[in-house]
């Protein structure tokens, strides 16, 4: 651990080794010391940030049969759904009226929705509305991009066209095709993600990056994937934040044949490390942000202090976490609380993590 405090004093990058080294240490204290260091000196401003917004779930079917996924539905299952274009615009109406500022859509992959239909929707939200569209995933493009027979470049072009602003860094789960193997194959592959992302960002298009981690990677695998993050990052500079966040195993096709639900869930300890080591690892991305929906409100609030500069969103409305069987709600008002209990000043901030004036 010293050396590693040694490296971040001198500002040297940390190797692969550094990394696999750290994400087996049970030094927790000596981690997130070292983590709440390194965001100081990115982040010394006294405030710490949240977003307002809601995820807009626009359909569950989806054909990819994700493993890990509670949420999504067959083409021909009896609740399988697509939002018409009247209940999304109820929803941006809803999440205005609480200041939201941007909404994230994502849905399944849908085997039927068409181009047109993302052009047209999103054409139509950015006639009725001023928000920011934070809206689909690398698998999603693909999926389009293969439906349609189109170049995954030139679907983005045609999404930015019609008003999409920057797009998450969902469906990344781990950056390995053995993994996504077994998680996702029906999803793109780990090349595909990183492609779509680079795209994005040399279009302009900003992102996050995420890893879901606690299922069947291991731990060098969580190293596999940073890297990777770190070297698109170093090429395009376009990830704003990165997002870990745990495996909820409950009503899960990979709960059930792993047998034990209650054993395979990441407890605080494991995601508070491997937060801790995503600070360290990615000297090149900004900003780092808690899980407060897969962990709850305490741990998000001392993930504040092993890395994260970021509480994320409040999420008016949350559908997949909470279709694993865990439901964390946290209002705006008790998001400052958390922030400021700590002694910083907590600020509303935009995708591109600017501050809005907080009333």
């Amino acid at each position: 651990m010293n050396s590693v405090v040694d490296s971040i004093c001198s500002k040297k990058r940390l190797s692969f080794d550094d990394g696999v080294n750290l994400i087996g240490s049970h030094d927790l204290i000596g981690l997130g010391t070292a983590a709440d260091r390194m965001c100081l000196e990115l982040h010394p401003e006294q405030y710490r940030t949240y977003v307002v917004d809601r995820n807009i779930n626009y359909t569950n079917v989806c054909t990819s049969g994700c493993t890990f996924c509670a949420f999504y539905r067959d083409n021909d299952h009896g609740d399988g759904y697509v939002l018409s274009n009247d209940e999304i615009f109820k929803k941006i109406e809803e999440a205005i009226s609480l200041g939201g500022t941007q909404i994230l859509m994502q849905g399944g992959l849908h085997p039927d929705l068409k181009i047109d239909y993302y052009v047209g929707l999103l054409r139509t939200i950015k006639d009725k509305f001023n928000i920011h569209i934070h809206s689909f995933s690398p698998p999603e493009i693909m999926h389009i991009s293969a439906l349609n027979d189109l170049p995954s470049k030139e679907v983005l072009v045609l999404l930015k066209s019609a008003g999409l602003d920057t797009i998450p860094g969902g469906g990344a789960e781990i950056l390995t095709d053995r993994c996504r193997d077994i998680l996702s194959p029906g999803k793109c592959s780990a090349g595909e993600w990183l492609q779509v992302m680079r795209e994005a960002h040399m279009l302009g298009i900003k992102s996050t990056a995420t890893m879901m981690f606690g299922h069947v990677e291991t731990q060098e695998e969580r190293i596999v994937h940073l890297e990777k993050i770190r070297q698109l990052q170093d090429e395009t500079g376009g990830f704003t934040a990165f997002i870990p966040w745990t495996f909820q195993p409950k009503n899960t096709a990979l709960s059930l044949s792993a047998g034990n639900v209650t054993d395979s869930k990441v407890g605080g300890f494991d995601y508070l490390r491997t937060l801790a080591v995503s600070r360290l690892f990615l000297d090149n991305i900004p900003n780092i942000q808690a899980s407060w929906v897969t962990q709850g409100s305490k741990i998000a609030q001392l993930a504040l202090k092993f890395g994260a500069n970021d509480l994320g969103s409040t999420m008016i409305e949350e559908n997949v976490v909470r279709a694993a069987g865990v439901d964390y709600r946290l209002s705006k008002e008790e998001m400052i609380s958390l922030i400021e209990d700590l002694g910083f000043e907590a600020m509303q901030r935009d995708c591109y993590y600017n501050l809005l004036n907080r009333e």
